[in-house]
């Protein structure tokens, strides 16, 4: 059974940092392409960004460009979104995502304030 759980969420200050950590099991992530997606209150489910099996193409949304990071750990099978110089508009629920099974996990909540 596919099952992802995401991590890492909390407050932060703007400018902060903070690392979310999405475990799977079930399932050889390093196998699979995985994502990064979010929300915020009122708006669409975005994608942040995202990472292939090899590990050697990663891309990201224009607005965490230069903030943000997509990494794997084969070793823990866990995939991680580091997220720095943090801004209010990144609040929001992030949700890992395994695209070949269509799995979500339930999400952490990431809330910046100024």
């Amino acid at each position: 059974q596919v099952q992802l759980v995401e991590s890492g969420g909390g407050l932060v200050q703007a400018g902060g940092s903070l690392r979310l950590s999405c475990a799977a099991s079930g399932f050889t992530l390093s196998s699979y392409d995985m994502s990064w997606y979010r929300q915020a209150p009122g708006k669409e489910r975005e994608l942040v960004a995202s990472l292939t099996s090899t590990g050697a193409g990663t891309t990201y949304a224009d607005s965490v460009k230069g903030r943000f990071t997509i990494s794997r750990d084969n070793v823990k099978n866990t995939v991680y979104l580091q997220m720095n110089s943090l801004k209010p508009e990144d609040t929001a629920v992030y949700y890992c995502y395994a695209r070949w099974f269509g799995s979500w996990g339930r999400g952490t909540q990431v809330t910046v304030s100024s």
